[in-house]
């Protein structure tokens, strides 16, 4: 099929929502719909919903294949989904085999960070990088990494879990149920909990702005208080902006990228995050990385997952 006649679809798959869309041979979105998933009770009732958008948003078009993003542990090669994260009852789960059954067309299955990370290299922030590392601060720390082009995956589809390195072994429970992670240290969890922890004995802008929301303290509460100078605040993004450095500097000696695109909610923060975050990382690295990498925001918002999706099977306009 010549580029100019493919169509591909990318679904972006959550545990809430299930998210498909058509593009087209230069990365044109088409048609886009969405659809919740809480309801469903079993992995064969998702992988149907799927299947019914697809063939809703490619509106009867021949596809050149299916791009699916999939939350928790993704075996790309034989596109099984291990586990999937806040998806109840998902255990090694055969996507690809049962999606090209239904829909007689080629089915590749990654983590949803690594779509979220080609997304990003193909048509954000990323294009034109020769090697990128992607992190989303978010609840917790996701990344993908691409190397020379490629989106690295590793030998099991597992590579890029830089959320997951030790900072510091004796450090706090991490989900993942080991301890001192760099999610527990960096993420948008841990400024909460970090700012919940310090504000117990003393009086912060920080709780006066939760409470005007009626709600509990979080991150953009912390980011809020800090544009008004509250000192809990400073010390709270101080603290995670170190953390952040180091997890990003480890990255920086490992896989030498030019450019560090960053995502999920922390990086809303702008101008309270990425100066500090550019210097402190520049000073923790070695001097000769120093000079030789861009920190910058993600380019692309909530279809970055579906764009990743869909670019697995071409990489529309990345030149």
């Amino acid at each position: 099929m010549h580029k100019s006649e493919s169509y591909v679809v990318g679904i972006d798959l959550g545990g809430t929502k299930i998210a498909a869309a058509l593009f087209d041979s230069n990365g044109m979105r088409l048609n886009r719909e969405q659809m919740e998933t809480a309801d469903a009770q079993t992995a064969e009732e998702v992988v149907e919903r799927m299947i019914g958008m697809i063939r809703s948003v490619s509106e009867g078009r021949q596809l050149a294949g299916v791009g699916l993003a999939s939350p928790g542990a993704v075996n790309s090669k034989d596109g099984i989904v291990i586990n999937g994260t806040n998806l109840p009852e998902w255990h090694n789960v055969p996507l690809k085999r049962w999606m090209e059954a239904a829909l007689d067309v080629e089915v590749q299955v990654v983590n949803d960070a690594n779509a979220a990370a080609w997304g990003e290299y193909v048509q954000g922030a990323g294009k034109g990088a020769e090697n990128m590392v992607y992190v989303t601060f978010s609840t917790g720390i996701g990344a993908g990494i691409v190397m020379d082009g490629k989106l690295l995956l590793g030998t099991h589809s597992f590579a890029g879990e830089l959320g997951h390195n030790i900072i510091d072994p004796d450090g706090p429970l991490c989900n993942c149920g080991r301890n001192g992670c760099w999610e527990v240290f960096a993420s948008g969890t841990a400024i909460r909990d970090t700012a919940i922890k310090l504000v117990e004995n003393q009086s912060s802008i920080i709780t006066e702005l939760a409470r005007a929301d009626g709600d509990k303290i979080t991150s953009r509460h912390v980011f809020e208080a800090m544009r008004l100078n509250d000192p809990a605040a400073v010390q709270v993004i101080d603290r995670t902006t170190h953390y952040m450095a180091l997890g990003l500097t480890n990255a920086i000696h490992t896989f030498n990228p030019d450019r560090i695109v960053i995502g999920g909610g922390v990086s809303k923060a702008g101008d309270l995050l990425f100066p500090a975050l550019r210097s402190k990382t520049e000073e923790l690295v070695m001097a000769p990385y120093r000079g030789t990498f861009d920190i910058v925001s993600a380019g692309l918002k909530d279809d970055v997952g579906l764009i990743g999706a869909a670019a697995l099977f071409h990489t529309f306009d990345k030149e």
